[in-house]
């Protein structure tokens, strides 16, 4: 999670189960042949979005302006140094007062046990039987201590990089970790869900050696990074590769989705920029929500620092600089609005389709919460007019960042959509049977 890296250590991917040609077409849940662990939200819908934190006490306002933009969820290290300092000792005080903070909220926590305790380990990331043991027990501890309050315990942060498995990663050292690790918090707190690796990228080679090690057996979901610098729907193909390897080495009956764990675009990037990142985020959430990963968590927050040429510092939804006298306490970015407007626009709903075009590039994701439909539409290639299949009427137009449009007008059973790379979310007033009874991509 934490940003020591540059894009080589941000690039990757998340997900869950059949072959690539099913995937393309199923609707909503229809993939599992079990139900996947009840901690995990409902994919398809807005349960599961959220944003990387990096802290345990928030600034006055920040959790007010973090709830505001509609995050369900945070992503934060539950450091082991920090929280052990004398050996069998624990203060889980700070991440106690997280929780009863975001609780207040009614946000929930994905806690990432990570990084190495100089108590054990020297210099090293966890290597030797007494460190992973001490670490288990601590981890254990964790879980006891927090059980029953809806935590995803993750098993560190991006293994595979050596910014983050010192001197160098170490797939046995860290299955032997993460083995050690699971099972003992299924001891302690048998109904917590645990999940891992929470790859760099999706690195198929590591994430395969972590499977044939037997870790599906004890992970109720695979978490993985999908950064990259292209756009948000190149993920498709690499979920579709990782479903079929999960459902390879997974035990038969159990579901294990694929979580996107930490993935953002920095707006310093060549050929980036906020708007590009304002367009890129909801994006990159509605490909999740189709694809049907539960938790997608955006990576981050605010800007990490002031520097205009450092990418590290400008992956944020909001500014940096911090306002104490004023609300909203940071300077929101597009993609802040972006956020709000998707949760807004579509809380409640859940995935149904995608709806077939005339063009691959061109996305027509249909949403429905009982008798109401709304669509999100958007294109990767040149701006156009998307004809959609749709009953005689109006429908109403939001931007993606929550401006309001003009209407549309379907006529002669169809909507025509000016489509560009920023989502449109698109709502018929009333009861539309061409738009439910339209084909589903293929």
């Amino acid at each position: 999670m934490m940003p020591l890296t540059r894009f080589g250590a941000r690039l990757g991917w998340a997900c869950v189960v059949l072959p690539m040609v099913v995937l393309s077409f199923v609707g909503a849940s229809s993939w599992c042949a079990a139900e996947p662990h009840p901690s995990l939200p409902r994919p398809g819908t807005t349960q599961g979005l959220g944003v990387n934190i990096h802290f345990t006490d928030a600034r006055p306002g920040e959790m007010d302006m973090l709830a505001d933009g509609g995050f369900g969820w945070v992503r934060m290290d539950f450091v082991w140094g920090a929280t052990e300092r004398q050996r069998g000792e624990y203060d889980f005080r700070a991440y106690e007062r997280l929780l009863e903070s975001l609780e207040a909220k009614k946000l929930r926590a994905l806690f990432i046990l990570d990084y190495s305790n100089q108590l054990y380990e020297k210099e090293r990331s966890v290597a030797t039987e007494e460190g992973r043991q001490a670490f288990a027990r601590w981890a254990a501890a964790a879980a006891k201590r927090f059980q029953g309050r809806g935590v995803l315990w993750e098993i560190w942060n991006e293994p595979n990089i050596k910014n983050f498995w010192e001197p160098e990663p170490n797939l046995e050292h860290y299955t032997a970790l993460a083995k050690a690790t699971s099972q003992a918090i299924r001891e302690a707190a048998p109904g917590e869900a645990v999940i891992g690796p929470a790859t760099s990228t999706v690195d198929f080679k590591f994430l395969e050696g972590c499977f044939q090690a037997g870790l599906l057996n004890d992970w109720d979901a695979v978490s993985v990074h999908p950064y990259r610098q292209k756009a948000p729907e190149t993920v498709v193909e690499d979920y579709a590769k990782l479903r079929e390897l999960i459902a390879k080495y997974a035990p038969e009956g159990k579901s294990i989705p694929i979580i996107s764990g930490e993935w953002g675009y920095s707006a310093t990037w060549k050929g980036y920029d906020v708007d590009r990142q304002g367009k890129y985020l909801p994006r990159q959430w509605l490909v999740n929500m189709w694809r049907q990963i539960p938790v997608s968590i955006w990576y981050d927050w605010h800007d990490d620092g002031p520097d205009a040429h450092e990418p590290e510092h400008h992956f944020g939804t909001v500014a940096f600089e911090y306002h104490k006298d004023r609300r909203p306490v940071y300077d929101p970015k597009p993609a802040y609005l972006a956020a709000k407007t998707l949760t807004s626009q579509l809380q409640g709903y859940e995935f149904e389709k995608r709806i077939a075009t005339e063009r691959p590039e061109d996305y027509a994701l249909l949403f429905r919460k009982g008798d109401d439909l709304r669509l999100a539409v958007w294109t990767t290639g040149e701006a156009r007019d998307i004809a959609i299949p749709a009953s005689e009427g109006e429908l109403e137009v939001v931007s993606h960042t929550g401006d309001q449009r003009d209407p549309l007008i379907a006529r002669d059973g169809v909507v025509k959509v000016p489509a560009t790379e920023a989502p449109l979310y698109v709502t018929p007033k009333s009861g539309n049977l061409k738009l439910i009874d339209a084909p589903a991509a293929k």
